[in-house]
């Protein structure tokens, strides 16, 4: 088995239903450009609040793991 090379990147989803939908609209995005996602892992969860105090939106702070290419 070959030695593997992981990057780690931090990424902030946003959503204005859940914190759910906010990991994974961070992850489906990040999709869209890097390939061979390994693990998404959730450190961190808050809220955005209007100027009453009411949810504005869902943010899910999360560390992304890619695998680096090349022989």
């Amino acid at each position: 088995m070959a030695d593997s090379v992981y990057k780690v990147i931090e990424l902030i989803g946003t959503s204005s239903d859940s914190w759910e939908k906010a990991a994974a609209s961070a992850v489906s995005r990040a999709g869209e450009t890097l390939r061979d996602l390994r693990v998404a892992e959730v450190v961190q969860l808050d809220l955005q609040l209007d100027a009453q105090g009411k949810v504005e939106a869902y943010r899910a702070k999360l560390k992304v793991s890619f695998k680096f290419e090349g022989s």
